[in-house]
């Protein structure tokens, strides 16, 4: 504001002080400028020429702003952030960053304001002053020199008058001469004399004649000069002086104008900058790492230091089994044992499992499939990590909530005005909101549903335990804290806490089927004499049993590991970021999808992975 005062205030100075000031000082006698007609002349048209160079000056101005003004709006458009980059859009960081980019275009639009401003308000009052005050001086000079010219003119008719006075005035002297000499000379008649006397008497005439006409038009050249120093050239003077006055205050209010116009939009630029230092204050990097720890905590912990297995305290079939179970260099899973080529396969009630379980496994694959959302992601996002879940299905609540909410007020009002259209039919037709209606009870009651699903989905999600180190210890909890392992004769072995081995009669087949540490997950396979279960076997009978080679199941799917995987429990292997796995058994709702991965030396692996560690493909 300092400096746009400072430029008025060194504007006004100028224009007083330089050659674009007033040509006549009021006090002055413009008589004094009845011979400077072609000075001030020049003077005029120098002024008007100052005033169209300033004109120039502001269209100059108006491009640079305009062109200022686009450079920044192109600025702010290729730095808007992409929409995969909305994702970010919670930071505070980047947040800031938008809101900047909101006060530069809001920048831009000052400078477009200003470039139009002086484009309608300035350039077009300079341009149109100037063109009247060349008209008006044009008139001025013209009626000026209409004026030099009748005063050149009768000045010309006062110079022949005078001639002709002089020429008439010596003629009638000879002639008063002539009759003299004639007069006196005796040798010449009385009519020779009377003849002279006739010329002479003819010439003074004729001089007086020409003196009475050299004296009018001294008188009517004297009225007429007179006239016009003192009133006709004056008043020409006087039009030239309000015209250069008219130029010189427009120059001034033009420029005040442009200031103004730069005045203007200086509080809404101030607010602009409030706007840029606001932005940047309002960057919290404590916030921001706070967001980026909710956005990445995946809610597993870290696995559990492992256990000191001390051999000499362990029986046979413990160890063995704890060989089969730990040991990530000999499969993992009892299944991925491929090394054994020959299995016995229970014929009599594990036959359910074959190829009917197989069809309904890949039947449960395409309806979840089918249920995965427009992104990718499974309808109850078990896709994710236990965290990002829950908050996922939170947000979907609260979406559907507000949902509800509004269609509940559409619902509301439908049926108020259905009430005015039945007390004053001539307002409307109730049977036309009548449809409007049912498809909004429609949709609230879809909505409701939804609604009630995904408060399923996320009570369930709570209920889950997360992750902590193995697969088996989940399904295990879901099974009543109690370790099943289904041995190959299909009976189970309850191991209680407490690490006594006690029967379990009531050891159900779908318990074991979902034991990880088995290895059989729904394929009920088993190795034959594995185990504790190998005099059971014998005790139910060979003839239960045939021999042939294993069968491995067909991929349900494949995977692709998100993250890298230590497998650090029974019935997990390990996965690095990136790899491709085969999927041979779904996500029972428990968190661990059984995968298949092919191994060089040995065969394959099989073994338990979690589920939102993988991006998982199903076949159709």
């Amino acid at each position: 504001m300092n400096c746009l005062l400072g430029y008025l205030n060194a504007a006004q100075r100028s224009l007083s002080e330089s050659g674009v000031a007033t040509i006549f000082d009021p006090r002055d006698s413009h008589e004094e400028f009845w011979d400077q007609n072609e000075n001030l002349a020049i003077h005029t048209n120098r002024g008007i020429d100052a005033l169209d160079k300033f004109a120039n000056f502001l269209r100059d101005r108006v491009a640079i702003e305009t062109e200022y003004a686009g450079k920044l709006r192109r600025l702010v458009k290729n730095y808007q952030p992409k929409k995969k980059e909305e994702e970010d859009n919670e930071f505070t960081s980047v947040q800031a960053f938008r809101n900047l980019l909101k006060e530069v275009g809001d920048l831009a639009g000052q400078r477009e304001v200003v470039s139009e401003s002086l484009q309608l308000q300035i350039i077009a009052g300079v341009t149109l002053l100037s063109k009247t005050l060349r008209e008006d001086r044009k008139k001025c000079l013209s009626d000026g020199a209409t004026l030099q010219q009748n005063l050149t003119t009768q000045l010309s008719s006062l110079d022949r008058a005078k001639r002709n006075y002089e020429k008439a005035y010596r003629d009638s002297e000879k002639a008063v001469d002539s009759y003299k000499r004639a007069d006196m000379d005796l040798n010449l008649s009385r009519a020779e004399v009377e003849r002279y006397k006739n010329v002479m008497t003819a010439k003074i005439q004729q001089s007086d004649d020409a003196k009475n006409e050299y004296a009018n038009q001294l008188q009517k050249t004297n009225n007429l000069q007179q006239q016009h120093f003192s009133m006709l050239l004056p008043a020409v003077l006087n039009r030239l002086q309000e015209l250069d006055e008219k130029r010189t205050r427009g120059f001034r209010e033009f420029i005040v104008g442009a200031a103004d116009v730069e005045s203007s939009v200086a509080p809404i630029i101030a607010r602009c900058m409030e706007g840029i230092v606001k932005a940047g204050e309002s960057i919290n990097e404590k916030e921001d790492t706070f967001k980026v720890i909710e956005r990445y905590q995946s809610g597993f912990t870290p696995p559990r230091d492992i256990p000191f297995e001390d051999l000499s305290k362990c029986d046979p079939d413990s160890v063995q089994d704890s060989h089969y179970s730990n040991s990530t260099s000999n499969h993992l899973t009892i299944r991925g044992t491929m090394s054994a080529n020959k299995l016995k396969k229970r014929v009599g009630i594990f036959n359910i499992f074959g190829s009917n379980k197989q069809r309904q496994i890949i039947e449960a694959c395409i309806t979840m499939k089918n249920s995965l959302t427009a992104d990718g992601q499974k309808e109850d996002f078990s896709d994710l990590p236990p965290n990002q879940r829950r908050k996922k299905l939170q947000a979907k609540i609260a979406e559907l909530t507000q949902n509800i909410a509004q269609e509940t007020k559409a619902r509301d009002g439908l049926m108020k005005m259905k009430i005015v259209y039945e007390a004053n039919s001539s307002l409307g037709n109730p049977m036309t909101v009548e449809g409007q209606l049912n498809e909004s009870e429609h949709k609230l009651e879809k909505l409701k549903v939804d609604l009630k699903k995904y408060q399923g989905f996320l009570e369930k999600a709570s209920q889950v335990p997360t992750a902590t180190s193995s697969p088996q210890a989940t399904r295990n909890q879901l099974q009543n804290g109690h370790r099943t392992s289904r041995h190959s004769n299909g009976s189970a072995d309850d191991h209680h806490d407490d690490g006594d081995d006690q029967p379990d009669d009531a050891g159900s087949l779908s318990s074991s089927s979902a034991s990880p540490e088995s290895g059989l997950g729904t394929s009920h396979t088993s190795l034959p004499g594995s185990g504790q279960g190998s005099a059971n076997e014998n005790a139910i009978g060979e003839d239960t049993y045939y021999e042939t080679e294993v069968e491995t199941l067909n991929p349900v799917g494949k995977c692709r590991a998100l993250y890298p995987f230590e497998a650090s429990s029974e019935g997990s292997i390990p996965m690095s970021e990136g790899e491709e796995l085969q999927v041979i058994e779904i996500d029972q709702g428990d968190g661990w999808t059984r995968v298949r991965r092919e191994n060089n030396s040995n065969g394959w692996d099989e073994g338990f992975v979690p589920t939102s560690y993988i991006e998982c493909t199903l076949y159709a």
